[in-house]
């Protein structure tokens, strides 16, 4: 990288007085008009033409590792972002194994297929990236609506961290807005981590639950339930459906005793099947109240501002720890470290302290940032 002629001077307030790190950043000014690779503007034409190939190439640019295809994607992404199309709402979904996820998306997505939408659903699961399984498999359990040309299903990519994985997700998001896709749905596994870096993503949270006893409500994680915006009771139907209705009293008194988490919004609770399709447009009634408040009170832009914020800080965390990886002189002198840590003689803190001086020391005396 050419060391660049009018650059900023960034001062971290972790990092000692004695180091300041010059950096220069992708864009130094917003520009009225990006200028991009051949290359990425055929394939921006494709996905803002509505070409569902071109948007899976994107999306596969996007989840890409390799440094050439992250500069490409940093183009794509920057050139989606910049137009001017409106939001789309951003729906993320979640429930307990077995409670019919794959199931309500499918029907609820060909019901919103049916009114004229087009529906994009992403998903981001934390197992993937050990076990390099997929919370929506292989599609199949989604064939008519992977097979709709209003639908758009994408798979947790089979590798990298959370925190990558749900970037990648977010990165997603904003291709297929650009694609015309009105609303996305992003699932996730109702392990607890995966649904608060999704609901800074989202724009409303859906708790998918089943019917049962009060031990149904005692699995459910607190911190989960805070999120809900919307709860559903699936599988409210033949032998189940008296089961649901008590299930939604229990939760409805639960929801009393909780703060909501949005000032002009109380969550709710619902009985709906989605093997029946009952109700399911009672679910999208109270989306769309939802989201009604949301855009009257002005939340819904704030939230939208909230997030990029957030996002940002939490990219340049991921940027700098990767960067720190690949610093040799910090890698080495972090292995003497972590042996004087595994043996008691150095605590983690002053160690990691430690490391981030050692960084900060090559960065510094680096040629591209002198």
């Amino acid at each position: 990288m050419r060391r660049a002629t009018s650059a900023r001077a960034v001062l971290l307030p972790w990092i000692s007085d004695r180091v300041q790190c010059i950096y220069r950043p992708l864009l130094l000014q917003p520009q009225k008009r990006l200028i991009i690779s051949p290359a990425v503007q055929r394939l921006f034409d494709g996905i803002k033409s509505g070409d569902r190939s071109s948007l899976a190439r994107g999306i596969t640019l996007v989840e890409s590792t390799r440094e050439d295809h992250r500069g490409q994607a940093r183009e794509l992404v920057s050139a989606c972002t910049q137009m001017n199309r409106p939001k789309s709402m951003r729906i993320g979904l979640t429930g307990t194994p077995g409670v019919g996820k794959s199931t309500f998306i499918e029907a609820f997505g060909m019901m919103l297929i049916n009114k004229g939408h087009r529906v994009s659903v992403m998903a981001v699961d934390p197992s993937s990236a050990r076990s390099g399984g997929s919370v929506l498999g292989d599609k199949t359990r989604m064939q008519e609506l992977s097979a709709t040309d209003d639908a758009y299903v994408r798979p947790s990519p089979s590798r990298g961290t959370l925190g990558g994985v749900a970037r990648n997700t977010l990165d997603s998001i904003i291709l297929t807005e650009a694609s015309g896709y009105d609303v996305c749905l992003v699932e996730t596994v109702g392990v607890g981590q995966s649904e608060t870096m999704v609901s800074e993503m989202v724009d409303m949270f859906v708790l998918l639950m089943q019917p049962g006893s009060g031990d149904e409500l005692q699995g459910v994680k607190r911190g989960i339930m805070e999120l809900a915006d919307l709860i559903v009771v699936n599988k409210a139907d033949g032998s189940l459906a008296a089961a649901a209705q008590q299930t939604r009293t229990q939760l409805m008194t639960a929801l009393h005793m909780m703060v909501p988490r949005r000032p002009t919004w109380t969550p709710k609770a619902v009985r709906a099947s989605a093997v029946t399709g009952h109700n399911l447009d009672r679910v999208w009634d109270n989306i769309q109240r939802y989201f009604t408040v949301f855009e009257e009170s002005g939340e819904w832009d704030a939230l939208r501002r909230e997030q990029q914020q957030k996002w940002m800080w939490r990219e340049v965390s991921n940027l700098l720890i990767s960067k720190l990886g690949k610093d040799t002189k910090t890698k080495e002198y972090a292995k003497v470290l972590e042996a004087d840590v595994l043996d008691g003689s150095l605590p983690p803190s002053v160690a990691a302290e430690q490391v981030v001086a050692k960084f900060l020391e090559s960065v510094a005396t680096a040629p591209t940032f002198k």
